[in-house]
């Protein structure tokens, strides 16, 4: 019903050049930023267990003076894996180095971003 959230594992390498945790508590959830090999895109994918929550992370690791477009694949409203498990939105945003990041998942969700050098 949804092949435009599947556009996200099209684009995601299999080579990566460098792997960041950026924020996690073992068994509540994790953050982790990856630079596609030999490219100038990030990968950011985070994921939750049974507790909604939401961290800000600072996105520090792209490149310094450079731009990306950040192509969000994130939990809808009342996104939730009991009752909503397919609650999705799609967004882009233009984002920076100096910029941080709300990352907000619903129970037992998560998020992917592609931070496409611009």
């Amino acid at each position: 019903a949804r092949p435009d959230a599947f556009q996200f594992i099209r684009d995601v390498p299999t080579d990566w050049e460098t792997s960041l945790t950026l924020q996690a508590a073992i068994g509540d959830y994790v953050v982790v930023a990856r630079q596609q090999g030999g490219a100038a895109d990030w990968y950011l994918g985070a994921v939750a267990d049974e507790n909604a929550r939401s961290v800000r992370v600072p996105l520090t690791f792209l490149a310094k003076g450079r731009r990306y477009e950040a192509q969000i694949y994130r939990d809808g409203g009342g996104a939730d894996y009991r009752t909503a498990p397919t609650e999705l939105a799609i967004e882009r945003w233009t984002v920076t180095s100096k910029d941080s990041f709300d990352v907000a998942m619903g129970p037992g969700g998560g998020m992917a971003v592609r931070f496409r050098a611009l």
